[in-house]
């Protein structure tokens, strides 16, 4: 008689920008408990920290997301008055330097990305071809990062449906799901900023600033009230994050998965890339905290 499967799993990394680096963290406490999912699947920064592991070159890339400084940031922006305000070229020239793009159906682990098609509002699976060029479609926040052309589709984004993609993960095979959730408190946080009068210069993002002052340069601004409008920048933000965070409660409502692993990273800002440190150490914390609930839903199953 045949011993009974165990269930296969699969890693759904979220969307979150800059918080995407506790994504590391989670992997590395899942790596410590001797986890190895069997899928791996994410959505814009979730897309591209689990392409890397999925490649098996995460060591080296938390190296360099450790090293981040804000001037290194800001060096990677490549200020667009395209469809983004952002080519999103430098970024990944960098990372087509230092990493091989492979065919994603070569990659040691499976893999899979979600990008959005902007003509159809689709849900666009991206399951082989270049890595890389998953992980840029995946990536491109609407009005941040200009869109991709793939095959004759205009690709944004995946975040826009399906944050946090655990519904690619059971498609791809998994049996069992662990979710990674990257919004837990933003909402409450955003409020608590709304509420104060004012925000002084030393405890906005520097990355926000710098970023701001280009655009500056390239849109007409409008004569407004600083204390009463936020900036373009932060529209749009804050926008991403209100809209993911509702398409997130309602498809883990309607696909739950077994274990949501949601790291506290409400202070860090969509762009904040350079606070890796922090990000990963959130991430390793909540992923630990669940490991007991994740062992024992496992071996119910």
């Amino acid at each position: 008689m045949k011993s009974p499967r165990k269930p296969r799993i699969g890693l759904a990394l979220g969307g979150g920008s800059a918080r995407g680096w506790a994504h590391i963290g989670v992997i590395r406490a899942l790596e410590q408990a001797g986890i190895t999912p069997d899928f791996v699947c994410g959505t814009s920064i979730g897309a591209l920290v689990g392409a890397v592991y999925a490649a098996g070159e995460l060591a080296q890339f938390e190296q360099w997301a450790l090293n981040l400084k804000i001037s290194d940031v800001i060096s990677y922006m490549d200020v667009s008055l395209g469809s983004g305000l952002l080519k999103g070229e430098r970024i990944m020239d960098f990372i087509r330097r230092d990493y091989v793009d492979r065919a994603i159906e070569d990659l040691p682990i499976p893999f899979a990305a979600v990008s959005t098609s902007l003509k159809s509002g689709a849900e666009v699976w991206l399951r082989e071809g270049s890595t890389l060029e998953a992980v840029r479609a995946s990536i491109a926040i609407p009005g941040l990062f200009e869109p991709v052309l793939k095959e004759g589709a205009i690709l944004v984004d995946g975040g826009l449906v399906n944050p946090v993609p655990v519904s690619l993960a059971r498609a791809m095979g998994a049996d069992f799901v662990i979710a990674v959730d990257l919004s837990s408190g933003v909402l409450e946080q955003k409020h608590k900023l709304h509420d104060q009068k004012e925000l002084s210069d030393d405890k906005k993002s520097e990355w926000g600033k710098k970023l701001q002052a280009g655009l500056d340069t390239l849109v007409p601004a409008f004569e407004r009230n600083e204390s009463d409008l936020p900036s373009l920048l932060n529209v749009i933000t804050s926008s991403i994050n209100i809209m993911q965070i509702r398409i997130t409660r309602s498809r883990m409502a309607g696909d739950p998965p077994e274990v949501i692993v949601s790291p506290h990273l409400a202070h860090v800002g969509l762009l904040d890339f350079h606070r890796a440190k922090e990000s990963i150490a959130a991430g390793e914390r909540a992923m630990k905290a669940m490991l007991p609930t994740l062992k024992e839903r496992y071996d119910s199953n």
